[in-house]
């Protein structure tokens, strides 16, 4: 069965960094893109970023473009999300997932399956 675990999450002061890893079991990460997510608490879920299979192509929504990095790693079968400079908006419940298809469609969460629990990202002073 497809699984995948995010971890990395906690609290951090604004402009403060963390680092998300979403690590699969059960299946290979290189065959899929993998999005990640947040909800903030009322909102909805919503895309952040994305990796093609092979890590040649990242997408970033613009409120986090230039502050969060994705990245692969493909010994260790896990996604990174680099977040620096954090700010209270990023506060939210972070999940990872996979696509279904061959392309990265952030704003369609349809596209994407087996999703993780979440791991909390609270940025606060």
């Amino acid at each position: 069965q497809l699984q995948l675990v995010e971890s990395g999450g906690g609290l951090v002061q604004p402009g403060g960094s963390l680092r998300l890893s979403c690590a699969a079991s059960g299946f290979t990460l290189d065959y899929y893109y993998i999005g990640w997510f947040r909800q903030a608490p009322g909102k909805e879920r919503e895309g952040i970023s994305c990796i093609s299979s092979n890590g040649g192509s990242t997408k970033y929504v613009d409120s986090v473009k230039g502050r969060f990095t994705i990245a692969r790693d493909s010994a260790k079968n896990t996604v990174y999300l680099q977040m620096n400079d954090l700010k209270p908006e990023d506060t939210a419940i972070y999940y990872c997932a996979a696509g279904l298809f061959r392309s990265c469609v952030l704003a369609d969460l349809r596209t994407f399956g087996s999703w993780g629990q979440g791991t909390q990202v609270t940025v606060s002073s």
